[in-house]
């Protein structure tokens, strides 16, 4: 097939979530796993997100957009270009891997969209990340579904996605931390557009590795305990590795987990295999002393993040059930 044919392949694969009202946000086209190496586009509302995961000629690019343009006429699209090699990285200018202004229509400075139902702010200009990681989708759901009357902590929190998903399904209290105050208050705006009101104490900046000791200090336990790392992180303190850290990261969740409570333990890492993740969290829970009494193994939609032929996601989520 052609490009042109093939992006029509793909959101033809997706009309089921086109006619869900319930969610205005949704990935478009996936890599390689809908036969477009190297290219992303993800929908929020009427704005694409494309993103660029391998130069391309700005003709070729053109392409692209001019492809999207005449398929799902967006009201904007933006642009991300995500280089993979360092060196590329480096010689980037920002504007260049994240123009503020789109390749197609007028700027959209912010726009919500719709998860199950939760309202989110997306602000596409912002940079590379936009606001919702969008694989995600079904793994909030599964937690959102067991939240009433829970008590959820939720780690590496970003915009608050989980939490906020958790508190709308009648959650006892959702915790958040993040070592980026801006995202919190971004958070905190996501929990007011959905009719909820704040409470500053719930959404925590610093490191998590420091939080959850404190916790554990305290001997302050959760129903639930959500850690979504990103591969690598660099603080003041420590630089995290998810194939290197993942065990210590895992016990310390671990500990603060409530009897008969969930760890809820995510890597986005490639070239960390599912059989390899499982093996970390495994020594994570022997590090803590905590028993596994069942686990559930969860993970992106395969109608918006197919995987390509004879691989596995590269999102791994397991849901593990601690005595």
């Amino acid at each position: 097939m052609t490009p042109v044919e093939t992006l029509h392949a793909a959101i033809e694969r997706r009309a089921a979530l086109a006619e869900d009202p319930l969610s205005t946000a949704y990935r478009v086209v996936n890599a390689e796993g809908d036969g477009l190496p190297g290219v992303t586009v993800d929908l929020f509302e009427d704005v694409l997100v494309l993103s660029l995961y391998r130069v391309l000629a700005e003709p070729e690019e053109r392409a692209l957009v001019d492809a999207l343009v005449h398929a799902i006429s967006p009201r904007a699209i933006y642009v991300k270009r995500r280089p993979r090699e360092a060196r590329v990285v480096a010689n980037t200018q920002k504007s260049d891997v994240a123009p503020e202004l789109p390749v197609h229509g007028a700027p959209v400075a912010s726009l919500v969209a719709l998860e199950n139902g939760v309202r989110y702010q997306i602000r596409p200009a912002q940079g590379l990340s936009v606001g919702l990681y969008l694989d995600m989708r079904e793994v909030r759901a599964w937690l959102a579904a067991r939240a009433r009357g829970e008590t959820v902590l939720n780690c590496f929190a970003y915009t608050c996605g989980f939490g906020i998903a958790a508190a709308l399904q009648g959650a006892a209290r959702a915790v958040n931390v993040d070592l980026s105050r801006r995202v919190l208050d971004w958070g905190e705006e996501n929990l007011t557009l959905n009719g909820l009101s704040p409470q500053r104490r719930d959404f925590i900046s610093g490191d998590v590795f420091d939080w959850l000791s404190r916790f554990a200090k305290k001997e302050e336990t959760f129903d639930a305990v959500v850690l979504d790392p990103p591969s690598f992180a660099s603080t003041r303190k420590a630089v995290f590795s998810a194939e290197r850290d993942y065990p210590k990261l895992a016990a310390a969740g671990a500990a603060v987990v409530a009897r008969g409570g969930t760890l809820l333990a995510c890597c986005n890492q490639a070239s960390v295999s599912a059989a390899r993740f499982t093996a970390l969290v495994d020594e994570g829970l022997a590090r803590a002393d905590r028993r596994l009494v069942s686990s559930v193994v969860l993970g992106p939609s395969p109608v918006d993040f197919p995987a390509p032929p004879g691989q596995a996601p590269a999102l791994k989520v397991i849901a593990l059930t601690l005595e």
